[in-house]
């Protein structure tokens, strides 16, 4: 049997491209079809993202988009799953959210315990929860096409992601990957990857998957 991967994460899970109205990238550009060719066969890398996926904070516009609520529906319809590859929280940097970094970290850190309650008693095995820190916001997002949304202040709050990020992984012992060391969003629209970024990130989750012989 194949090791199966679920990345559950946001517009940057499932290939957003910037400023491009809602049109996605090819299997040749999205990290998660990209990370699937550089593991090859023995894994079963799996895409759940969804543009606007929040943490556990409902979107006026879209409740359904709350990340929390939809777990348990990616996790039962995909299991048995092995490792969780999680990536959230630019979201809840909105304006209209008003979340700090601590707040928004505890938040993404409660959607990996909620997966490893449930698949505890779902499967045979507790997965593995790689936790990622999302990548800092463009520091003039709040100049660009998702300024409505996104502020000067989002940006600040995103500098400060990965340290509360790489506390919460500590305290819930998940694997830990701070993806602002390599990885910057698009100063097209301030929010998403380059296809460069999604090259990269592909090969850093694949070199970590690799070492750690999962």
């Amino acid at each position: 049997m194949r090791y199966t991967i679920l990345c559950y994460g946001d517009s940057n899970t499932y290939g957003y491209v910037p400023a491009g109205g809602g049109k996605r990238y090819d299997e040749d550009t999205r990290w998660t079809c990209r990370l699937q060719k550089l593991l090859g066969n023995e894994y079963y890398v799996i895409e759940e993202g969804c543009s606007g996926r929040t943490t556990d904070v409902d979107d006026p516009d879209a409740p359904w988009k709350n990340g929390m609520s939809g777990l348990l529906i990616s996790l039962h319809t995909h299991k048995p799953i092995d490792l969780i590859i999680l990536m959230l929280g630019t979201n809840d940097l909105k304006t209209s959210f008003h979340r700090d970094a601590e707040t928004i970290a505890a938040a993404a850190a409660s959607i990996g315990r909620k997966a490893l309650s449930y698949l505890s008693v779902k499967q045979e095995s507790v997965p593995k929860i790689l936790f990622l820190c999302p990548p800092h916001l463009y520091e003039h997002v709040g100049d660009g096409v998702f300024g409505e949304e996104f502020s000067h202040e989002s940006y600040l709050v995103s500098l400060q992601l990965p340290e509360y990020y790489r506390k919460q992984a500590e305290l819930n012992g998940f694997i830990f990957m701070d993806t602002s060391r390599f990885l910057t969003s698009s100063e097209t629209d301030g929010v998403h990857l380059t296809p460069e970024a999604h090259a990269r990130l592909a090969d850093e989750l694949s070199a970590l998957i690799k070492a750690r012989r999962f």
